[in-house]
């Protein structure tokens, strides 16, 4: 029988003689095949596992005789002489056949994006000569019609009810469940879970050998476990007695990404539950929350989603060439209905190989290229990266081209790598896949010297392996002494119990748990010892050791407690209680972690030394914002904004508290001074919360409150903050709550820790406040009413440029671009305009301005040569590039935000500054235009005002301060509309820092 046919026939699209059995799980479709092909004279059926396969192989040679059974598969071949009926997986099945009957399991899998072409293939192109069904799930009818036009399809119910039993713990689950995740880590802790409570489990995996499935399967069915773990591989046909199915994952991995379960899935799979007519119930467990109430209608009454598409892949290859062969396994579907399947491992492989050099040559010829296809069909059992896999398709390749088989030698190293029983259950699985390469290489035609040994060969060694899987998953998962030490426990058995100073328990001199805090763990590497039954006996002697410790624990000090960030409470590394909401945030709730056995009085005392240090570590560490919340003194405004500093963790934005602010006089200022808040430029908040241990103690109650502690960036802008970053660029999947909690502010892509900000503004307000002509020029000051951005700004923001941009336009600052050349030039009038007035020996000492170089920066500053010269006779400095002379400078204004002002209000505003701006302009060119006066007169007016000229100016002003009641009046024009203003009496603060640095500067003076 040729099961690698190399050409295609034309596409059978009728369903001529071709009968489509659907349904849902349990209806019988298998049972029916098998009937179906033993009353035929020759017959084949195709399953999706290897598994099924040999449970459908042995249930026909049960009935028709081994000697008239073949077993076909990608890793064994039982093919009897004369053999009438043979079961095959689908990939195994031929492509032509001369048999009276054909039938193919879970059709459905046709849409399978991995496997689906195969299925797709069979489907259109296998028949038998007198009959062809097609097995598989009721989505299939409507593809299945279009495809195969004039197709006879019969529908079968479901012979048991299927129901939603909702959510249980894993403890709790009924026996006889089958219990689903989709992780090997998840599988093994939930088996070793059961054994814990129950006794133990059974485990089926997709990686695990046939044989030791098979064996686990008969350890569930036997009765000797009650409990089944398995991934999806139930689902494809397993005929196992299970009455409940539940979900413990609803997401899996399906080669590409990780996806949740589609409903057609979750039926597939919860449709085990229920053998013939004892109805069965599905659930979830675990973290699985519950499914909806849609879902659940839909999985009860087995109405999904119709496939609309199938996965196809031509079969017609043309050998000619590699580049002829890789188009044309890349034909696009022929019909509506199909669609090209992704690239599949075999193909893979191939794209892999073609750009081998040592193996590109080779394939030379239609015959070698035939051969290398048909060498990239090895299975990649072990799940390795695909350039491994193809190395070693390339390595048996290379052999078969120039030898004419597999180098002896080579397959004997690799089986020998695979030959041993050593190591844990990992270990054993990963060299049952290794050696089932070499099993499926043994059995393909011509492709070894002597392949029935080598076929014997690695038989043995994967049954053997398999064998050693099988003891380490029942030593494992399985405990057989669990029973009777349950039924001891219900009949009142006494077993001795006693527990050592450092806290092991031992039960009838066993080391059994330990018992830390006031919780009891059993020991889980304790070999037949069920959690529940330990725990039951070990409580016995626990009463005492409770009372102890409840006395030891309450005389405590502080020192012997830790509270970590997810809210869990430690005493001396033990685990104690978890911090609740409570009323406030400030006033978290403490749960005890302890077990039932500390009652009474000791649990009093336990509960009351936790509140205790509860209080005493928020009082210590937030205790600015403590005492914030307690000022009973403060009254009005002040109280309202302590209020609001309480509310928000001790950080306000300025701009949302302006009229409050504005609405506080001194004594107010100072009294929330003296509490710690600080009056920013940007922020009202308490700079001691701005350090690592105060950030994660407010991230925590904050979190608490919001029930955040599983959303993402929890704790890790706190990690941020203990590293000393003074910006960093923010993660949009993080909660911005985190960011503002650990004192960073959130402006464009970064986030700017907010006293940083303030020192920001430290460097801005002088580049504002200075105007030209009040002397030297700041570092960044323009014009007096704009400013450039300086390395100093983005220095202590870590910030570059683009960064700047966006920093500063989130800080309410509005960006005007200026050509570079009129900055530049700007910039030298000004220094000449500085360095004219400044006497000749303070000119070479001058600091020269910094020249801006880019939108947004400045430089060094210019040449002390360009500085001295005469502003009219400036030269462009620093010419810049073609390139960049393009680049205008960003200067910078702030815009003073007022929520009464619309946003044309504001355009309106800026238009009038732009006229001013204008018309000062036209002003100093008018003033230009006069005759200039020379230096010297302008020094005799200087010294005329300085000197005897000052001395007249006082004497004018005492005068007129005589007529006036001893005060000199100043006499200005003010306008109309506009009264004056009563100047009230200005109250200094002595706590300010700016009367504590005049002071200083007093004391200097004398």
């Amino acid at each position: 029988m040729n099961l690698m046919p190399k050409t295609e026939l034309p596409l059978a699209l009728t369903g001529r003689d071709v009968t489509a059995v659907l349904g849902p799980t349990n209806t019988g479709k298998t049972h029916l095949a098998i009937e179906r092909l033993l009353a035929h004279r020759s017959g084949m059926i195709g399953l999706p596992l290897r598994l099924l396969a040999r449970e459908v192989y042995n249930r026909v040679a049960e009935r028709a005789g081994i000697a008239n059974v073949a077993l076909i598969t990608g890793e064994e071949k039982i093919s009897p002489p004369g053999a009438r009926y043979s079961v095959c997986t689908v990939e195994a099945m031929p492509r032509q056949t001369d048999v009276d009957f054909v039938a193919i399991d879970e059709v459905q899998l046709a849409n399978d994006l991995e496997r689906g072409h195969i299925f797709t293939d069979r489907i259109l192109h296998l028949r038998g000569r007198q009959e062809t069904i097609l097995l598989g799930a009721a989505t299939m009818r409507g593809i299945l019609e279009k495809l195969l036009p004039g197709i006879s399809v019969v529908t079968r119910p479901r012979l048991s009810n299927l129901t939603y039993a909702g959510s249980k713990k894993i403890t709790r689950l009924p026996p006889r469940t089958a219990i689903v995740a989709f992780a090997a880590e998840e599988v093994y802790s939930i088996a070793e879970l059961i054994r814990r409570q129950n006794g133990g489990a059974a485990v089926v995996m997709g990686t695990l050998s046939p044989r030791t499935r098979n064996k686990q399967v008969e350890l569930y069915q036997s009765g000797d476990v009650d409990y089944l773990v398995a991934t999806d591989a139930i689902g494809m046909g397993l005929n196992l007695d299970v009455d409940h199915v539940a979900f413990a994952q609803d997401r899996k991995f399906d080669g590409y990404q990780f996806r949740d379960l589609s409903p057609t899935e979750i039926g597939q799979i919860a449709g085990r539950a229920g053998r013939h007519v004892r109805d069965g119930t599905f659930g979830v467990t675990g973290h699985v929350s519950g499914f909806s109430d849609t879902l659940i209608q839909r999985v009860e009454s087995h109405a999904f989603d119709a496939v609309k598409i199938l996965q196809w892949r031509s079969a017609r290859f043309d050998y000619s060439s590699l580049d002829a062969l890789k188009r044309s396994i890349d034909t696009p579907a022929p019909i509506e209905g199909l669609t090209r399947a992704l690239p599949a491992v075999d193909q893979q492989a191939l794209e892999y190989l073609a750009r081998d050099p040592d193996i590109a040559p080779l394939a030379n010829t239609s015959e070698r290229v035939a051969l290398l296809w048909d060498a990239c069909a090895l299975p990649d059992y072990r799940k390795i990266a695909p350039a491994q896999h193809a190395d070693i398709i390339a390595s048996v390749y290379t052999d078969l081209v120039e030898k004419g088989h597999v180098n002896e030698n080579y397959m004997a190293e690799e089986v020998r790598r695979a030959d041993s029983i050593d190591g844990d259950i990992d270990a054993l699985s990963r060299r049952i896949a290794q050696i089932r390469t070499w099993t499926f290489v043994s059995h393909r035609p011509g492709w070894l010297a002597d392949q029935a040994h080598w076929q014997e060969k690695t038989r043995e060694i994967e049954d053997r392996l398999s064998d050693a899987l099988h003891e380490r998953l029942t030593k494992r998962f399985v405990d057989r002494r669990t029973s009777v030490l349950m039924r001891r426990l219900r009949e009142n058995t006494m077993l001795e119990a006693e527990i050592s100073p450092a806290g092991d328990v031992v039960v009838e001199g066993h080391h059994v748990g330990r018992l830390d805090g006031f919780r009891f763990t059993a020991d889980a590497q304790d070999d037949g010892t069920d959690a529940k039954a330990i725990k039951a006996a070990a409580q016995k002697a626990l009463a005492a050791e409770f009372e102890n410790r409840a006395e030891r624990f309450s005389a405590s000090a502080n020192g012997d407690f830790a509270l970590a960030s997810d809210g869990t409470l430690r005493w001396i590394g033990a685990t104690i209680a978890s911090i609740v909401s409570g009323e406030q945030p400030l006033k978290p709730r403490a749960v005890l972690l302890a077990d039932e056995q500390l009652t009474g009085p000791a649990r009093d005392k336990v509960a009351a030394r936790v509140d205790r240090f509860l209080n005493h570590h928020i009082d210590t560490v937030l205790k600015p914002l403590v005492d914030l919340a307690n000022a009973d003194a403060l009254v009005g405004i002040t109280k309202g904004l302590a209020f609001q500093l309480v509310e928000n963790f001790g950080v306000l934005q300025r701009r949302d508290v302006a009229e409050e602010v504005r609405g506080l006089d001194q004594d107010s200022r100072a009294a929330l001074r003296r509490l710690g808040v600080r009056f920013g430029a940007y922020h009202v908040f308490l700079p001691a919360l701005l350090k690592p241990a105060p950030a994660g103690l407010l991230t925590l109650l904050w979190a608490l409150k919001e029930d955040a502690k599983d959303r993402p960036g929890y704790g890790d802008v706190v990690q941020v903050l203990s590293a000393g970053r003074t910006s960093v660029v923010t993660d949009a999947s993080f909660d911005p709550a985190f960011y503002r909690l650990a004192g960073y502010r959130l402006l464009g892509r970064r986030a700017v820790r907010i006293d940083i900000l303030e020192r920001l503004a430290d460097l801005i307000r002088p580049a504002l406040a200075w105007k030209p002509g009040t002397g030297a020029r700041p570092d960044g000051a323009y014009d007096g009413s704009r400013f450039l951005v300086i390395p100093a700004m983005m220095s202590i923001l870590g910030a570059t440029a683009d960064d700047m941009e966006e920093i500063l336009k989130n800080l309410g600052y509005r960006q005007e671009p200026v050509e570079a050349a009129i900055v530049a030039a700007k910039l030298a009038e000004l220094e000449a305009a500085n360095a004219a007035t400044k006497p000749s020996n303070q000119v070479a000492s001058s600091v020269p301005a910094a020249e801006p170089v880019g939108p947004g920066f400045v430089k060094p500053p210019v040449s002390e040569a360009v500085v001295a010269q005469p502003a009219e006779d400036t030269k462009p400095v620093s010419a810049p590039a073609p390139e960049e002379a393009a680049k205008p400078i960003l200067l910078w204004r702030q815009v003073r935000f007022d929520n009464r002002n619309s946003r044309g209000n504001h355009e309106k505003r800026d238009n009038q500054r732009g006229q001013a701006r204008n018309g000062q302009a036209e002003q100093r060119t008018a003033r230009t235009d006069r005759p200039s006066t020379p230096t010297s007169e302008r020094g005799e007016r200087k010294e005329h005002f300085r000197g005897k000229g000052k001395a007249g100016g006082n004497e004018r002003f005492k005068q007129d301060g005589a007529k006036h009641g001893g005060k000199a009046q100043v006499q200005h024009k003010v306008p109309a509309k506009r009264p004056e203003r009563e100047e009230r009496p200005v109250k200094i603060d002595m706590d300010s820092p700016f009367a504590k640095l005049l002071a200083l500067k007093e004391q200097m003076k004398k």
